[in-house]
């Protein structure tokens, strides 16, 4: 696709950001700038709006405080910040493959059950 941004597989790499709210740092936040959605919130200086997402998760899994309204301002977050494949297609953010695992897959020997015993038939046969 045209104009695709391509987001490392791996991830983010480097320190987390530091928590810009003056609530405490929810549990989610060093999480969620570990994917791969991250690179491209760092380039666009979207931290707070990353903040405020974590702070409505954190609403989300507390019982006692959740509510419809918090359930729907964290699905339309989740789609400001690309973190659903719909969202991803709509922002035309794409994970790039990882080729050198890929290659790593395909290259692997292949062995069946009856390669090895062929083997094991071979080395008792020259001892």
């Amino acid at each position: 696709m045209a104009n695709t941004v391509k987001l490392p597989s791996e991830g983010r790499d480097g320190e987390t950001p530091l928590w810009p709210l003056s609530t405490s740092e929810p549990p989610t936040w060093a999480e969620l700038w570990t994917t791969p959605q991250a690179v491209a919130w760092e380039r666009l200086g979207w931290t707070r709006v990353v903040a405020r997402y974590a702070e409505v998760v954190r609403m989300c899994e507390n019982p006692e405080a959740m509510s419809v309204g918090f359930l729907a301002e964290a699905r339309q977050l989740e789609d400001r910040l690309g973190l659903t494949p719909m969202a991803m297609l709509r922002l035309r953010w794409e994970v790039a493959s990882d080729e050198v695992a890929e290659q790593r897959v395909t290259k692997a020997p292949k062995t069946t059950a009856r390669g090895r015993l062929k083997v094991a038939d071979n080395a008792v046969a020259g001892s």
